[in-house]
């Protein structure tokens, strides 16, 4: 049998869930086509590239080799079936991105309706959902990119620098924080905090922060919805922890009170993954560099009010 993309597809699939059921189910294939494939590739090139037992099967060195090398041919395909589009007429199609509520309250709205109205044939379906998750979609297949809070590598999954910015401590209007005034945790009473539950990526960089500078903490509110946090803190007793892009809107409200955290500072870097088989379209490149753009823009502008507020 010679070597096709749709074999080499499949084996990718079974390779990164390690499971011929999974692979079938991730690429709308049978069990029994899944098997039969892998074993047509094994007699092709005239070695096992995985030892299989009951429930699960395991890549040996040379199917590890075989990935690596696949995963580049299955990107270099799509990119000689990419080549043609600019000849099809005007820009069409569809891109399925996955995004962290730090980037869906206020950096998505302003990048969608731009990227929108210049692409009008162009579909973006957002994902809204945490880490553990969108890594699992993008390693499918399913989402073009995800863009999350973490770097922790994934097979499956190419991972690269997005943006950083850094976190605010937000308290509600009637707390004794200063509004714009920059605060040391370290040095404040024991704070009431609201913060993401165990499986957010964000709750790791946290408890590092509060272990790391002896930071007070009186009680915790484990909150994985950001309307209930947000509705939490501006009753006054609570205070929360988010990046500075995702509060840029509130600054100016008068709702609530919004510290720069200092010495040291706390830093939130977000990273892009995709699978690593495929490359991005220049549609979903397209739309990626306008997220970029809208998140530089939150950062400018929550810095120039934190500033103007503190005179």
């Amino acid at each position: 049998m010679r070597q096709n993309p749709r074999s080499i597809q499949l084996f990718v699939a079974a390779y990164e869930e390690q499971s011929f059921t999974l692979a079938a189910q991730r690429e709308h294939a049978t069990q029994s086509g899944v098997s039969q494939h892998v074993s047509d590739l094994e007699d092709s090139l005239g070695v096992k590239l995985f030892s299989r037992s009951i429930g699960a099967v395991q890549p040996t060195p040379a199917g590890t080799a075989y990935y690596s090398a696949c995963v580049e041919f299955l990107k270099a395909h799509e990119m000689t079936l990419r080549a043609i589009e600019p000849f099809k007429g005007s820009r069409q199609g569809e891109i399925k991105v996955g995004m962290t509520p730090v980037m869906t309250r206020a950096v998505l709205a302003p990048a969608y309706a731009r990227f929108t109205k210049e692409n009008p044939n162009v579909t973006v379906r957002i994902i809204d959902s945490y880490f553990g998750e969108l890594t699992d979609r993008v390693r499918s297949g399913e989402l073009t990119f995800a863009i999350v809070p973490s770097s922790i590598g994934s097979k499956g999954v190419r991972t690269s620098f997005f943006a950083s910015a850094p976190e605010m401590l937000v308290s509600g209007r009637m707390s004794s924080f200063q509004h714009c005034k920059p605060v040391k945790l370290a040095d404040l009473p024991p704070l009431n905090l609201a913060i993401p539950g165990q499986s957010n990526a964000r709750r790791k960089l946290i408890d590092a922060y509060i272990t790391s500078n002896g930071v007070g903490i009186k009680s915790f509110a484990e909150f994985d919805t950001m309307a209930g946090t947000m509705d939490l803190v501006s009753r006054g007793e609570w205070a929360t922890i988010l990046p500075m892009m995702m509060i840029a809107n509130d600054i100016d409200t008068g709702k609530y009170n919004i510290s720069p955290i200092e010495d040291p500072p706390l830093i939130l870097e977000t990273f892009v993954i995709e699978p690593a088989r495929k490359s991005m379209s220049d549609v979903a490149l397209d739309f990626l560099e306008c997220v970029k753009e809208e998140f530089a823009f939150s950062i400018a502008k929550a810095t120039q009010l934190l500033k103007q507020g503190r005179h």
